[in-house]
């Protein structure tokens, strides 16, 4: 058995990421709330399993017992950070996640002088969000060091996962954020778009989006205005604007409970052939104030993949020792050249611009 609590795992990521610990010949203990799902899981891979919520701390403590690491895979990241992460402390246990969640990155970062303190490493964020997003950025900033401005974009194929898409729903009623003179700024529903160049010359449509580098590029580089994009079709950018009236109503309960059911009904997440026909591009550009600018890209698997590859490594990292507590990005614990270290991952030097 890997002192390794995968929580979360019988969900569309962490049976993946279970299946990558496996394949890379770690033996995780499977959690999470669904007893039937961890059963017919661990069964298949030949691991053992703990089943229990997050309501109880002491029931928390009594399953984390002879665990180094805990992987959380159970989203909306919001609702699980605060009692893992504090069970996680108190056992002096690694917290690390695959959130998204700009909430989740401020939350975990305010922890950092208690964790320094207990010896416990927390990163969120172990997966395409952010890893390669955050790695770029750090790239970035070695090429130009008093860059001030960032500007990352992402084009992702392959579609959601059901944990991907709910996040994505309670989003919306939050309205958008960005970096802004060192501060992080709420701004509209799409507030930017622009035009994003491929490697090919293939022109992508984009809008802002409130993606966690927004937080952890700030952690990571000290650059003081960050934007982060997603490509998408111009019609979806207009809807976007569109929905800035329906804000008020997208945060009340009944809406939101309305919008996950239609998730979880239509959103099953990438099949394995899909994942493989798909990859991601990411774009990263930065300036200074005499008007230097540097620009890099990135072209990765697809995102579900790299989450499993990144997450892993970044366990296997853990459980060699020797890594002080306290809040990391991927880049500050792994180094910028992280993302390039994963299998199918590949940096384009001189990004074209737009």
């Amino acid at each position: 058995m890997t002192p390794l609590l995968l929580y979360g795992a019988n969900g569309y990521t962490g049976k993946l990421i279970a299946h990558e610990a496996v394949r890379q010949g770690l033996k995780p203990v499977l959690a999470g709330r669904n007893r039937a799902a961890l059963d017919a899981l661990a069964q298949e891979l030949g691991l053992t399993r703990r089943v229990f919520g997050l309501e109880r701390a002491d029931e928390i403590a009594r399953n984390l017992e002879g665990m180094a690491l805990v992987l959380n895979c159970a989203g909306p990241f919001s609702a699980t950070v605060g009692p893992m992460l504090d069970a996680c402390l108190t056992a002096h246990v690694h917290y690390l996640d695959i959130t998204g969640e700009i909430a989740v990155f401020e939350h975990c970062h305010r922890a950092h002088a208690r964790a320094r303190h207990e010896g416990v490493v927390v990163i969120p964020g172990t997966g395409f969000d952010v890893v390669p997003t955050d790695c770029l950025a750090a790239l970035l900033k070695q090429r130009l060091p008093d860059a001030d401005r960032l500007v990352l974009a992402f084009d992702a194929g392959g579609g959601p996962s059901p944990g991907t898409a709910k996040t994505s729903v309670e989003g919306l009623a939050r309205g958008g954020r960005a970096r802004i003179d060192g501060e992080l700024r709420e701004v509209p529903l799409g507030w930017k778009s622009r035009e994003f160049v491929r490697e090919d010359g293939t022109h992508r449509s984009a809008m802002t989006i409130p993606w966690g580098d927004v937080y952890t590029a700030f952690v990571s580089t000290g650059i003081a205005n960050i934007e982060t994009y997603m490509t998408v079709p111009p019609r979806t950018i207009a809807r976007m604007r569109w929905l800035r009236h329906l804000r008020p109503l997208l945060g009340l309960a009944p809406v939101q409970r309305y919008l996950k059911g239609k998730v979880e009904a239509g959103t099953p997440g990438p099949s394995a052939q899909r994942r493989a026909e798909t990859g991601c591009y990411v774009w990263g550009e930065v300036g200074n104030a005499r008007g230097d600018a540097a620009r890099l890209a990135l072209t990765t698997p697809n995102g579900y993949d790299l989450t499993a590859t990144a997450s892993v490594g970044i366990v296997q990292h853990l459980l060699r020792g020797g890594t002080a507590g306290g809040y990391y990005t991927p880049s500050q614990l792994m180094g910028a050249d992280y993302i390039l270290r994963l299998p199918g991952t590949r940096l384009v030097e001189s990004a074209p611009a737009p």
